[in-house]
């Protein structure tokens, strides 16, 4: 049994719609398997849960190398950050904060070891799960300005978005049983 397959059959009954989503995303072929199964661990990495991280990232391994896998736990990171940061510089009413330099370290954002394109997309999926509209509209504008189509845009946060509804769905699950014998 695959890593994905344990994950559907952790996702409870009354999240049905979740299941057949994750059911579809996998057989998606809107991106390329580098940019999808990055999408897959950058948002699995965002939503914190070990066990859907860990199937994700095996899952990956499967179409990704180790350098890609690492980046995209990178943009995970590195944007997680930044959307704390760029939200609160954006909701604060005080508009001197989007004037003062963040003082991040932020360097894998210029030399991510994978396509630029494909780390932008990335942590465009991370920010939509993180609710960082700054972000959100910076990685759209970069992705749109490189070419990448509203569709492949549109499909990775959707994607985005069912890894967090699978996160929210076994979690609700509560703790897998023992099974007999084990």
């Amino acid at each position: 049994m695959s890593s994905i397959e344990q994950i559907y059959d952790r996702i409870p009954d009354f999240a049905e719609d979740v299941r057949l989503n994750l059911t579809s995303l996998v057989a998606d072929e809107t991106l390329s398997p580098q940019r999808k199964y990055g999408v897959l661990v950058a948002s699995a990495v965002a939503t914190r849960n070990s066990a859907l991280i860990a199937a994700v990232e095996s899952a990956a391994s499967a179409v990704m190398p180790s350098v890609a896998i690492a980046a995209a736990k990178a943009a995970a990171s590195v944007v997680a950050m930044n959307n704390v940061y760029y939200r609160f510089a954006h909701l604060a009413s005080n508009p001197e904060y989007k004037t003062m330099p963040p003082r991040l370290r932020m360097d894998v954002t210029r030399n991510p070891d994978v396509d630029k394109t494909d780390f932008e997309l990335w942590s465009l999926a991370v920010s939509s799960i993180n609710g960082c509209g700054a972000c959100i509209d910076a990685h759209e504008k970069t992705l749109g300005a490189a070419g990448v189509n509203s569709e492949a845009i549109q499909t990775a946060v959707r994607f985005a978005a069912i890894i967090q509804s699978v996160a929210i769905a076994i979690e609700a699950a509560g703790p897998v049983s023992p099974q007999a014998g084990d």
